[in-house]
C-alpha cells in the first residue's frame, strides 16, 4: 500500500461507524477534519483531528470538554450548508485531493446519508477522489471511464444508477456485464458478488457503488 500524502484527508461524519481492517487501513496516517458530532468517532479511532468544524447542536457538552484542545471552526445553526460540506472543504482549503468521508452511510438521518453520496459523486466530477465508508459499508461514485475496486471474493455489492448508464461493463463477478445501458431506477445492477477486486468502466452516465466487503453471504 502506498504511503499516505498531505493531500490525504478523513472527515468524521455523524452517521454509523465501526472500526474494521479495511477502515483502519484508510485512515492510516491520514490529516482528519471532523464535523460536529463526527467528532464522536475519533477515540474509537484513535485519531486526533487537526480542526472541528460546525454549528455544533449535535455535539454533548462531555465532548466539548474531552476535545478541548482541539482547533475549533464554529458556523451559526441557520446556514445554507451541512456540517459535513463546510467540513470537506475545509479539507479541500488545506490541500485535500484524496477524502475518505467516514460516518458518511446509515445512521438515523437517510436524509444526509443520501446528500453524502450525491455530495460525493460531485465532488469526484471536480477531480477529488472520493470513498465514503461506515467501515463495514464503502460506497465510491462512479463516473465515465474505468477503474478497478478492490474487494474480497464473496463480498456482496450494488450499482445505484442516478441516471441512465450507458456502456456500462462491470467484470470479475457472479453476473458480468458489457457495455450495457441500465435505464435509470431499473435495480438490475442489485446484489452482484465480487470474485475479488472488480473491473468497472462506463461511457455515460452517474452512479453510486456501494458494496459489503466484510458480508461474504454470496460467496
Amino acid at each position: 500500500m502506498p504511503a499516505p500524502t498531505d493531500e490525504e484527508f478523513v472527515v468524521l461524519l455523524g452517521g454509523a461507524l465501526a472500526l474494521t481492517p479495511r477502515l483502519a487501513a484508510d485512515i492510516a496516517g491520514a490529516r482528519v477534519v471532523a464535523a460536529d458530532g463526527g467528532m464522536r468517532h475519533a477515540s474509537t479511532l484513535g485519531v486526533t483531528p487537526e480542526i472541528w468544524v460546525g454549528d455544533f447542536d449535535s455535539t454533548p457538552p462531555a465532548l466539548l470538554e474531552a476535545w478541548a484542545g482541539v482547533e475549533r471552526q464554529p458556523y451559526p445553526a441557520a446556514k445554507n450548508e451541512t456540517d459535513g460540506a463546510i467540513a470537506v472543504s475545509v479539507a479541500i482549503e488545506r490541500g485535500a485531493r484524496k477524502i475518505v468521508l467516514a460516518g458518511a452511510l446509515g445512521g438515523e438521518r437517510s436524509d444526509h446519508a443520501l446528500m453524502h453520496l450525491l455530495h460525493a459523486v460531485s465532488l469526484e466530477e471536480g477531480g477529488l477522489a472520493i470513498k465514503l465508508t461506515s467501515g463495514e459499508e464503502e460506497a465510491w461514485p462512479l463516473l465515465p471511464g474505468s477503474r478497478e475496486i478492490d474487494l474480497p471474493k464473496g463480498s456482496l455489492f450494488s450499482i445505484l444508477g442516478l441516471s441512465p448508464l450507458s456502456g456500462l461493463f462491470i467484470g470479475n463477478v457472479r453476473y458480468p456485464l458489457n457495455d450495457f445501458s441500465l435505464p435509470f431506477g431499473s435495480p438490475r445492477t442489485i446484489s452482484n458478488v465480487a470474485e475479488g477486486p472488480i473491473r468497472l468502466s462506463l461511457a455515460s452516465g452517474r452512479a453510486i457503488l456501494i458494496a459489503r466487503p466484510y458480508d461474504l453471504s454470496g460467496a
